[in-house]
Formats: C-alpha cells, sequence, structure tokens
C-alpha cells in the first residue's frame, strides 16, 4: 500500500468521519487539528493491510472503529480528552438494556470476511452505505406551526415537528406532530435516567390561563424547538429508547396495527413514511429498523408487489450480514428464497445460507416472516 504521510501523532483520531461533540456545541476547534495522517488505498488488496496500518495508530484506551474499504482517505486530529469528540460510526452499538433488538449484535471491530459469500452487487451496496455512515451528521428540528384542536370535551394545541438530516441534501423531511403532553412525558421519562446531564435544562410550564393565545403557542414553539436540539445534542440522550420513541412509536404502533387488521396498504403508507425518520435516529445502530424493514416486505408481498419486496429484503441482509443471530433472520431468507424463485432470480446462495442458519439453530421453531412483524408494537 502506497501511503503519503506527514508525522504521525501517537494518538490519531478520525478527522471528518463525522465528529460530533456530546454536548450544546458541536464545533470542532481548528486550532485542535494540528497533526494529520493521509493514506491512499490504490486497490481493493491494499485494503486489509490498510486496516492493520490504522489499528496501530490507536491506543488501548481508544475504541478501534470500522473502516468501509471504499473510503480512500483518512485523516487524524489531535484533541485533549477533556474536548474529546464523538464519532458517529453506524456500527457502534451502545449497550441498551430495553431494546431487544440490541442482543447479538456484531463487535464493534468485525469487518467482512474477505470470503464473504455476498455477491458483488450486494459487495458495493454494502460499502456504498458504510462510506455514507462516514458522513457528518446530525439532525435538526423545526417546528413551523401548530394548529387547536378540538374534541368532545378536550382542546389542546398540536405542533408540527419538522426532522431535518444535514450533511447532505435530505429530499424526505420527516413531519409529525405531537402536543404539549406528549413533551411534557418526554420530558419527565428523560429525568429518571439522566437528571444529571439535564439538570440546567428548562422546561415550559403549564399556564393556567392563555394556552391557546398566538403569544403562547408562538412561545412554545420556539421552547420546544429549543429544547429538542439541547436533547439530540447529548449522545446518551439522542441514543435512549425513550428519546427515539418519542418520534416513532406512535406511527409505529398505528402501523403494525394496520398490519395486523390486514390493511396492508395503509400499513405500507405508514410504515415507508417512519422508515425514513427512523433512520435518522438510528444512525448509531443500523439493526433497530430491520423490524419496521421486515413489515415492509410483508405488506409489499401480501399485495402481490414481489419486487418492491425483495427490493426491501436485500436492504435487511445487508444489516444482517454481520448479524446471523438475529431474530428475522432465518425467517428473511425464507421469503428471500419465495420472491426470488416467483422473479426467477438465483436463490442457490440463499438456500445455502438458510440452511447454515438452520443447522445453527438446532432445532429451534422458526416462526414465518409475518408471524415475527405481527408480535411488534403489541400493548
Amino acid at each position: 500500500m502506497r501511503a503519503s504521510k506527514t508525522k504521525r501523532h501517537p494518538n490519531p483520531k478520525p478527522s471528518g468521519l463525522g465528529l460530533h461533540r456530546g454536548c450544546l456545541s458541536n464545533d470542532l476547534e481548528a486550532s485542535e487539528a494540528t497533526d494529520y495522517n493521509l493514506f491512499t488505498i490504490e486497490t481493493p488488496s491494499e485494503i486489509h493491510s490498510f486496516a492493520m496500518d490504522r489499528d496501530q495508530c490507536y491506543t488501548t484506551e481508544e475504541p478501534q472503529l470500522e473502516t468501509p474499504t471504499d473510503i480512500t482517505t483518512f485523516s487524524a486530529i489531535t484533541q485533549s480528552d477533556e474536548e474529546e469528540n464523538e464519532i458517529e460510526i453506524a456500527n457502534s452499538f451502545p449497550p441498551d438494556n430495553e431494546n431487544p433488538e440490541t442482543v447479538g449484535l456484531p463487535d464493534t471491530t468485525e469487518t467482512l470476511s474477505p470470503h464473504s459469500s455476498m455477491t458483488t452487487k450486494e459487495l458495493q451496496e454494502y460499502w456504498r452505505n458504510e462510506k455514507r455512515r462516514y458522513r457528518q451528521v446530525k439532525l435538526l428540528f423545526e417546528i413551523p406551526s401548530a394548529r387547536i384542536v378540538e374534541q368532545h370535551f378536550s382542546k389542546y394545541v398540536m405542533y408540527k415537528v419538522i426532522v431535518i438530516q444535514t450533511g447532505s441534501f435530505d429530499v424526505n423531511n420527516s413531519v409529525i406532530e405531537r402536543r404539549y403532553s406528549d413533551f411534557e412525558k418526554l420530558h419527565k421519562n428523560l429525568l429518571e435516567d439522566f437528571s444529571e446531564e439535564m439538570e440546567d435544562v428548562t422546561f415550559p410550564k403549564k399556564t393556567l390561563t392563555g394556552n391557546f393565545t398566538e403569544e403562547i403557542i408562538n412561545e412554545r414553539k420556539l421552547a420546544f424547538k429549543d429544547y429538542l436540539r439541547i436533547m439530540y445534542s447529548m449522545k446518551y440522550v439522542r441514543r435512549s429508547k425513550k428519546f427515539i420513541d418519542f418520534f416513532m412509536r406512535r406511527e409505529l404502533e398505528e402501523g403494525y396495527g394496520c398490519l395486523r387488521g390486514g390493511q396492508y396498504a395503509k400499513a405500507l403508507e405508514i410504515l415507508v413514511q417512519a422508515i425514513a425518520l427512523q433512520e435518522k435516529l438510528t444512525k448509531h445502530n443500523p439493526l433497530l429498523i430491520v423490524s419496521t424493514l421486515c413489515a415492509i416486505v410483508v405488506c409489499h408481498k401480501d399485495l402481490e408487489n414481489p419486487r418492491s419486496a425483495y427490493e426491501y429484503g436485500e436492504k435487511v441482509l445487508l444489516r444482517l450480514q454481520l448479524c446471523t443471530s438475529h431474530k428475522y433472520y432465518t425467517a428473511l431468507l425464507e421469503t428471500m428464497i419465495t420472491l426470488a424463485y416467483e422473479l426467477g432470480k438465483d436463490f442457490v446462495s440463499l438456500q445455502e445460507k438458510l440452511e447454515e442458519s438452520k443447522a445453527k439453530r438446532h432445532h429451534a421453531k422458526v416462526f414465518t416472516l409475518k408471524e415475527l412483524a405481527v408480535r411488534e408494537y403489541v400493548h
């Protein structure tokens, strides 16, 4: 591997790979970028040696991060421990005992084997996605409007929340609506786990009168926008299940409810909109969207759209390539074989993976993809 280098710092860290500070400030001081290492990969055969050289740059006190093979440059910066920035890598999975999908996650230092059974197209798509995950990505929250809802015995204000992803052009601005009580519930739930981090965070108080005046509504729009920005700036808060559920759970419950009721067209519409936002909120753990993707596969299949079902199934298989113990893996392979046969595609490799997966399960009962999907988000 050819490499042009400047002076190597004893503790280099990746630069330009989505560095983000886990506090209110997201800016990296320019004065910190003192030394750089530049490596250029010229051929795929040099990937392995590049990864070994890269790993030697880390001390034992720092986590080793998986490097996608199609990133051709690697930079390093120096910074103090007190000002250490968060590296947003999709393969970094924090422990979360509340989330069942974190069971069986792959090791963060694990990489694809050079003898992977993935096809050329699958490998190209895999590394293309890996490269995208290294971009600096963060979310912005806007609350441009609100509306007053009057029902039989209640009256409240619904605030329109737009979630925008930076770092690339976001064509899918995700929109949800939440009322004051939803924000209040989020605040109380987060205080249970992050009281120290939220010590200086203020939340707009309730008022006995004037809740529906334009002045109060505008004040709360700004307050809620600032509140979400502050919460998102804290790494462990934004990765928490409670924070993500604030944005996702209501819509996902509705979508899965339609799926259980056989309303596949309506369920598909809801889940496709939800998955766009879910992907933005779960960059730290791509496995968290596996269940939703599989539910979309089920909807397309039951609506007799085998090609679309197969395309979404391929997306799931890419995410499960390093986590074949996932509860959806075997059921998904069975569905993909059926779809491949229907579409006239080669399914020999899928069949081999299925046999291998079943052998590892030791005759454990295998549910169908639909049986697994309908069990999600059941009260």
